[in-house]
């Protein structure tokens, strides 16, 4: 189940290939006061999964090995995590590749280079939404 209640004690989940998309989310959520949890592609994502129980995940759709869409829909096919919120991060911002997130159970798209601002919004609507 998720609980996206109390701010300060949000886990977060960034899964994205590039060091730089990550780390700038560490930073930005980080002096928001979030707990982050970092995996470079999915199959590292979905061995941490479990032990972090992430409240949100940022998963990035374009990776080697497992990619954003297969990545998500294993996530939300579990049903330990079905509810938990998964935003799609993508530099193309087209509609198939928003029906395609949709397709696999994602429940948001976020265009990078994302914003402080943009993030943070995104993880309040998320917070507030329970």
């Amino acid at each position: 189940m998720s609980t996206l209640t109390g701010s300060a004690s949000l886990t977060i989940m960034v899964i994205d290939d590039s060091s730089t998309i990550r780390r700038s989310a560490e930073i930005f959520l980080g002096q928001a006061g979030y707990q982050v949890i970092l995996a470079e592609d999915g199959f590292a994502a979905l061995a941490k999964i479990n032990d972090s129980h992430p409240d949100l995940i940022f998963c990035d759709i374009l990776m080697p090995r497992l990619d954003g869409y297969q990545t998500c829909a294993l996530i939300k096919k579990s049903a330990k995590f079905r509810s938990t919120p998964v935003v799609m991060l993508s530099s193309k911002d087209g509609l198939f590749d928003r029906a395609r997130g949709a397709m696999v159970g994602s429940d948001e798209y976020l265009t990078k280079p994302f914003t402080k601002d943009s993030l943070l919004k995104t993880v309040r609507h998320y917070a507030t939404a329970t």
